[in-house]
């Protein structure tokens, strides 16, 4: 059940931003509240991808104009690895391989950077085993590609299970997923949707970005977005993924000529 008086987590207000000279956001609005999932959906080119950048803080792209409120304080004023210290997660539409760093010690390190932010003990070596291991259980991952580089030599599949994996360790209360199904066969992206599934909470709020109806089936919104030339265009429930799922999105254009009108929801 969808509560209107959950505190709001992230609170996205008329957000411009361009990469080079290249405008791409041109207008988003979006609010986030705890214990909610939204789905943002689009085209190539839509800003999909685009949003989850600026939100991280890619430095590739520059906020022209509007704000970006994560509990109430200014998050676009923080750099990248600020608003990930304090619960803001990024999971990557291609995650990047970084040999010769341990996938494990980079877990550690980042959790623990994660808990002192969070005014936690810093765990060590013994007690995260314990952790990660059963962390690991939520998204089926053998322990042995913890000994690995960080994604080094794994399938995407894998790679998208590694995200996860970060995910239920750092613990963020905002995580976007950047088209987290992208390359996933049927198992893996059960296995990934699962531990979404389990990791969100009342106290959390999911973002996903997505092309396709099919993750929706694993992972229930209780809104979508459809983005457009940089903007929210239309907002709605699951319906209006599964009417994608039917018409497409040609019905983008002709819609992109009207004046905009209802797109926010908070």
């Amino acid at each position: 059940m969808i509560r209107s008086d959950a505190p709001i987590l992230l609170e996205i207000r008329d957000l411009h931003a361009r990469v080079e000279d290249q405008p791409i956001l041109r207008g988003v609005n979006l609010t986030l509240r705890a214990g909610e999932i939204h789905a943002v959906m689009g085209r190539n080119g839509s800003g999909k991808s685009t949003l989850s950048k600026v939100l991280a803080g890619h430095p590739a792209y520059t906020v022209t104009s509007g704000s970006v409120l994560y509990r109430g304080a200014d998050l676009l004023a923080l750099e990248p690895e600020q608003r990930a210290r304090i619960g803001l997660f990024l999971g990557f539409q291609y995650p990047v391989e970084i040999p010769g760093v341990s996938n494990l010690e980079f877990l550690r390190v980042a959790t623990n950077a994660r808990r002192q932010e969070q005014g936690l003990e810093e765990l060590d070596t013994f007690a995260f085993d314990d952790l990660v291991q059963e962390r690991l259980r939520v998204v089926q991952m053998d322990p042995a590609f913890l000994e690995r580089s960080v994604n080094q030599g794994f399938s995407g599949g894998e790679k998208k299970r590694n995200e996860i994996l970060q995910m239920a360790l750092l613990e963020p209360l905002v995580a976007i997923l950047d088209e987290t199904d992208s390359g996933l066969d049927i198992d893996a992206l059960r296995i990934v949707a699962g531990g979404v599934n389990q990791l969100a909470g009342p106290d959390t709020s999911t973002l996903l970005i997505t092309h396709y109806q099919r993750l929706l089936d694993a992972i229930v919104p209780d809104f979508v977005h459809v983005m457009a030339a940089g903007r929210i265009l239309r907002t709605g429930g699951k319906d209006l993924a599964l009417e994608l799922e039917e018409r497409g999105y040609d019905w983008v254009d002709a819609e992109l000529a009207q004046p905009l009108a209802g797109a926010e929801v908070g």
